[in-house]
């Protein structure tokens, strides 16, 4: 245990903590493919019933018009964010007909990249913008990468903790740069620890081979239509799933040392041409292939396990709203959505994640230098292509390689006065099981979502698609049986009627067109 790390733990445990981190707030964003009942990607465009996906503050879309994506206000507790979750489900359901929303995180049988219908928003410049940076994402991407799923767990500390604790630290820096700079340390060490998520909550061990589209692979066949790693956590996280595949290629790394250096190679990265994007073209024959040739068309295109948030107000761009206001909350974004669960995730693994993101916060968190990202960068592949293999070995800066389940079994141990420490605020009495759970897991690694989804394939003699869609099935009977209360429907009826009423009103406001819109939003700052 680092003497820091020490330190800010007897801290802790010496102050009213309750009243420190009452005001957390805690939030889930997750999509869901919608499949037809032939077990195809929908064709259907986005349910009118459910609002516009421009503006709904919670039921939108994601890459295509069929990949749903619920997001949660930020809210108390995860139990309020999980009955919030369960609401959209219930509420969606009854306006997709026969259609099943997907129950994992890679996706049902792919009739090849035109299969996919990219989302539309409407006619405004901003809803045109964001189809525009969708057909950039093809062009360079291919669709079907886009069409992969997870859960995004958002987590904020209140004003008054973090008052608190940099009096602790004795830190006089403006109140808005110590908070941003201290979740700065916290996703670094997210960077160093965070292939644990993978080990314990990975759930893609496998993938249709509809979604690999001819392409060779390394993965082992499972049967005709099943590839598979025998080891794998999360193929998601792999590189046949979410990868920046031009950042080692294009020299431009984005830095996490400081909020400064983030928004500095962020910003690099969105304004130095790509020489394969421009071979693309950004408008060819009047029409919009991409909005530039930059090695990013926009800072969200970055695919990263972690990101720093601060909600843009308007049409302010993400890098704007971080310099000007700072971190509000860090979005982890490596969550594999479990077939196995109706949700997709579940009470135990959000508090141990609350409680691993606490560890990330309280633990020194030292610069990151490159022979150390690329540690990093490796260590997480590992894991989501090999995370069950006993022999597993992985790297730390200055140390030689350490067993996987060493450092599981250190970083659990870091975990343990953490979790007594929420468990005694009274916060909910369940932080010290969530993390029982997950050491029964490093002991058992057959317990791991990863290894129960290969199970249940095996035991009902069925490929990824049949297990997927069996476990889909039974997920639409959970929220069908009860259905959505009366209050609850109406609650969100008139959230979609208010969101069509914004996207008109958004259309009416359009006074200039596209190219002048979009050139004015890249010249912000």
């Amino acid at each position: 245990m680092s003497s820091i790390f020490d330190r800010r733990l007897t801290w802790l445990f010496a102050t009213d903590l309750r009243s420190l981190l009452d005001g957390r707030r805690l939030g889930l964003e997750r999509e869901a493919l919608r499949v037809a009942p032939n077990g195809y990607i929908s064709q259907i465009p986005h349910p009118a019933a459910l609002g516009s996906a421009l503006t709904h503050p919670f039921i939108t879309t994601d890459y295509s018009e069929a990949l749903l994506e619920f997001i949660t206000p930020p809210l108390a507790s995860a139990e309020q964010a999980l009955r919030f979750l369960d609401d959209c489900h219930r509420f969606v359901y009854p306006h997709i007909g026969a259609e099943l929303l997907w129950s994992g995180s890679m996706p049902c049988i792919l009739a090849g990249e035109d299969s996919i219908p990219i989302a539309q928003y409407g006619r405004s410049n901003l809803g045109f913008m964001k189809h525009v940076y969708r057909r950039g994402l093809a062009w360079r991407y291919g669709r079907i990468m886009q069409v992969i799923a997870g859960v995004h767990f958002n987590f904020s500390l209140s004003d008054e903790f973090w008052a608190a604790f940099q009096d602790q630290e004795g830190d006089r820096r403006t109140p808005q740069d110590f908070r941003s700079e201290s979740y700065f340390g916290l996703i670094r060490n997210f960077q160093r620890f965070g292939w644990l998520i993978l080990y314990l909550f990975g759930a893609s061990p496998a993938v249709c081979k509809s979604f690999l589209d001819g392409q060779s692979t390394t993965l082992a066949e499972f049967d005709d239509h099943t590839c598979y790693g025998p080891f794998a956590t999360s193929l998601r996280m792999s590189n046949i799933g979410y990868t920046n595949r031009t950042e080692k290629k294009s020299g431009v790394n984005v830095c996490y040392n400081s909020l400064a250096e983030y928004l500095a190679s962020l910003a690099q990265a969105t304004v130095i041409p790509w020489p394969p994007y421009e071979k693309i073209g950004v408008k060819v024959n009047g029409e919009y292939r991409q909005l530039n040739a930059n090695i990013l068309q926009i800072e969200n295109e970055y695919y990263t396990a972690m990101r720093p948030k601060q909600p843009p107000q308007g049409n302010e761009k993400p890098s704007l709203a971080l310099q000007r206001r700072g971190v509000q909350y860090v979005e982890l974004r490596s969550l594999d959505i479990n077939p196995l669960d109706p949700l997709g995730v579940n009470l135990s693994q959000l508090h141990f994640l609350e409680a691993f993101l606490l560890l990330c916060l309280l633990h020194e968190s030292p610069p990151l230098d490159a022979e150390e990202r690329r540690f990093n960068d490796d260590n997480q592949m590992a894991v989501a292509l090999g995370g069950r293999d006993p022999a597993l070995v992985l790297r730390r800066r200055c140390e030689p390689p350490l067993p996987l389940r060493q450092w599981a079994d250190q970083l659990l141990g870091l975990l343990q006065p953490i979790c007594e420490l929420l468990d005694s605020g009274q916060l909910g009495c369940s932080y010290g099981g969530a993390l029982t759970e997950q050491r029964e897991t490093l002991a058992d690694p057959d317990r791991s979502p990863s290894a129960r989804v290969l199970a249940e394939m095996r035991s009902n003699g069925e490929n990824f698609f049949g297990c997927a869609r069996r476990l889909s099935e039974q997920h639409r009977h959970y929220f069908e049986a009860p259905p959505l209360s009366t209050e609850r429907t109406q609650f969100f009826t008139e959230a979609a009627e208010r969101s069509w009423r914004a996207q008109q009103d958004i259309e009416a406001a359009d006074t200039v067109p596209f190219d002048t819109f979009l050139q004015r939003y890249f010249d912000q700052g």
